[in-house]
């Protein structure tokens, strides 16, 4: 017969934290194993007040939050859990969690050990307890990589390419976080579907980061016209984002370009696809906008 080593614990594979410059805000990405215990968590941790919004994401959950501590008024199926707790200093980020019965074993046994962990507080959990625990995770910021033109009629695909490179710089100092085809306006010189790539990290060496990222990226790059540009700001600026749509809706003089002026923003290869890797950057994770195409045809 089959034997379970812990019948009432399954374990976060990651968990992973960045913050904003001055400390306020934290997005807090947890990596699931169980679909249904990490969908249960996001509907009712929303409603803690010091979190701002809770969405899902491919396979983790994100949590927005708002730096502080609260005492939460837990109650059987209404609000059984919650994150109650914030803290952001120079190295590390903690976040404390609370729950009731089986919320309290999420809260308390399920999150302490996973990758990206420092170290955990934890209390006893299980049947009708309430618990709750204390994970330090590194302080991290948010680095995305935009990514265009790095094939030709012949051979390649950026969005595949993008993916290998940022699975094979990833480590624990820099947390491969999601992936994002962007759909581009299709100008006449694009290869066929006209979409550059963001990819994003939680990293605390951004700068080794980007350099081992461009060194793959121009070993492997099919193409002479590769644009790679990186941002390294919470969450991009309004200027990015207003460019990015401009993109998507027609080919862009280049004086938009050149007058673009963002200090987070950093261009690493400036060929031709420069503009495409740019305008990915603000649409990281929003799917939907991302991927629509707006030729004024459909």
């Amino acid at each position: 017969m089959e034997q379970i080593a812990e019948p009432y614990v399954i374990h976060y594979p990651r968990i992973a934290a960045v913050a904003d410059r001055e400390g306020d805000r934290v997005e807090l990405v947890e990596f699931f194993d169980c679909v249904g215990g990490a969908m249960w968590s996001a509907k009712h941790y929303a409603q803690s007040p010091l979190v701002v919004s809770a969405r899902p994401v491919g396979g983790s959950v994100r949590y927005m939050l708002k730096r502080g501590t609260v005492d939460l008024a837990l109650e059987g199926s209404r609000f059984p859990a919650g994150i109650s707790g914030v803290g952001v200093s120079a190295k590390e980020i903690g976040i404390s969690y609370i729950g009731m019965g089986g919320g309290g074993v999420g809260a308390a046994a399920c999150r302490s050990d996973a990758a990206g962990v420092i170290r955990s507080r934890s209390d006893e959990s299980g049947g009708g307890k309430v618990a709750g625990s204390t994970i330090w995770l590194p302080r991290m910021q948010r680095v995305i990589i935009g990514v265009d033109d790095t094939d030709t009629p012949e051979e390649g695909a950026t969005w595949t390419l993008v993916h290998n490179i940022a699975k094979a710089v990833a480590d624990e100092k820099s947390v491969y976080l999601s992936h994002t085809i962007v759909q581009l306006f299709p100008v006449p010189f694009r290869t066929k579907n006209c979409v550059a790539i963001a990819a994003e990290f939680a990293s605390s060496e951004p700068d080794r980061l980007t350099g081992r990222f461009r060194q793959l990226l121009e070993r492997y790059t099919l193409s002479d016209k590769t644009g790679m540009a990186v941002s390294a700001a919470f969450e991009p600026s309004s200027k990015l984002l207003e460019f990015g749509k401009a993109v998507k809706r027609g080919e862009v003089r280049p004086d938009l370009f050149t007058g673009l002026r963002d200090p987070d923003l950093s261009i690493i290869m400036d060929g031709r696809g420069i503009t495409g890797a740019v305008a990915a950057l603000p649409f990281f994770t929003q799917y939907e906008e991302a991927l629509r195409l707006c030729d004024g045809r459909m």
